[in-house]
């Protein structure tokens, strides 16, 4: 696949963005929105490009299977200035997306990656001591004790309860503190709970 994304490409209105999936890093990975990206990815992303991947991500919530990305309402909106082509602030965003691995691009369009991986040793290299040493904390803590898990599940089943949507999950359990990996696993282990409960509740 190419590694850029093409003039001709970015002289059309709209870009058509179709999830990137990814047996390897789909489990593993986090929410472009998450508090590990903010933290980590923003220092190879870039701010720009940060908050790009998290509107088209967004949109990927939406319409999984995929949508067309209207560019210069997505550049207005992120506070950039718009105009057809490569050379501008908002193309150069989508190149740092495909740049560093959070977007590839295909046939008519860009797959984005709806979880980025753990930051990379050679990336973790170039960033300051203050960041080096936040991602050895953040690691140490990944691996989440039972309490962390229970209170996951406690609050996921709470929001079930008052009919908060199923792909809302992680993003709330983000919200309240909860670890990142923690999260997307209660999440869907709870979503998948809902998910196999529904037909039994219907035949009942």
């Amino acid at each position: 696949m190419p590694s850029t994304i093409t003039d001709p490409t970015l002289d059309e209105p709209t870009l058509v963005i179709v999830p990137w999936h990814d047996d390897v890093v789909d489990p593993i990975g986090y929410d472009p929105r998450s508090p590990y990206v903010e933290m980590f990815w923003l220092n190879i992303l870039g701010p720009t490009a940060t908050w790009l991947l998290r509107r088209v991500v967004d949109g990927l919530d939406h319409y999984p299977g995929g949508y067309e990305l209207d560019l210069e309402q997505t550049a207005k909106a992120l506070g950039l200035g718009y105009s057809r082509g490569t050379l501008n602030p908002f193309a150069r965003a989508l190149h740092r997306c495909v740049l560093f691995g959070a977007a590839q691009p295909v046939d008519g369009g860009l797959a984005v990656r709806r979880r980025l991986p753990p930051v990379s040793a050679r990336h973790l290299a170039r960033m300051p001591d203050h960041l080096r040493d936040a991602h050895r904390s953040w690691l140490r803590a990944a691996t989440a004790p039972e309490a962390e898990v229970a209170r996951a599940r406690i609050l996921a089943a709470a929001m079930v309860a008052a009919g908060d949507a199923l792909d809302s999950l992680e993003r709330q359990l983000l919200g309240l503190g909860v670890l990142p990996t923690v999260a997307a696993d209660v999440a869907d282990e709870v979503a998948a709970e809902c998910v196999t409960a529904a037909p039994e509740a219907s035949l009942a």
